[in-house]
């Protein structure tokens, strides 16, 4: 890709009016750390440290429920075959495929900050959810972590 002439390029202030777009914040390309910034909406957070505050909370809320989603008993299905049972299957993935999608256009803001609360609520949603932490063991299928699910069968 060349970039020797990207400094030829206009800045947006100069190619456009006031008419066009009054307000042009530059993205950034790299990581940086401050409550100013923009995630997922235009103008939000914004300057305040606590919608700055507030956003962090939304995005390591959107990881842990998106990590809820993914290991739902919902989305593995277990022994339902129902037309009913596949849609639901479906509306519950499509869920949780938004929620990751939103999360990752949040971590695009290239705040550090926003990185470390996405990180830490997959974290947090995979060690309630999906690890054997916090699980009892007659909630697990399992006779043992490394052998496959029983099949059920009492034979």
């Amino acid at each position: 890709m060349d970039h020797d002439n990207m400094h030829n390029m206009p800045s947006p202030s100069s190619s456009m009016t006031n008419h066009t777009k009054p307000h042009m914040m530059m993205m950034h390309m790299t990581f940086f750390w401050g409550k100013n910034t923009e995630v997922l909406f235009s103008g939000w957070p914004g300057t305040s440290s606590g919608m700055y505050a507030l956003c962090l909370i939304v995005v390591f809320l959107l990881a842990v429920i998106a990590e809820w989603l993914a290991h739902s008993r919902i989305l593995h299905g277990g022994d339902a075959t129902s037309r009913a049972a596949g849609i639901a299957q479906t509306a519950v993935y499509t869920l949780k495929t938004g929620l990751s999608y939103l999360v990752m256009l949040a971590v695009m803001s290239f705040n550090g900050g926003v990185f470390i609360v996405a990180i830490a609520g997959y974290a947090v949603g995979f060690l309630l959810f999906g690890s054997t932490a916090f699980k009892k063991p007659s909630d697990d299928k399992k006779t043992n972590g490394l052998l496959p699910p029983s099949s059920g069968c009492v034979c």
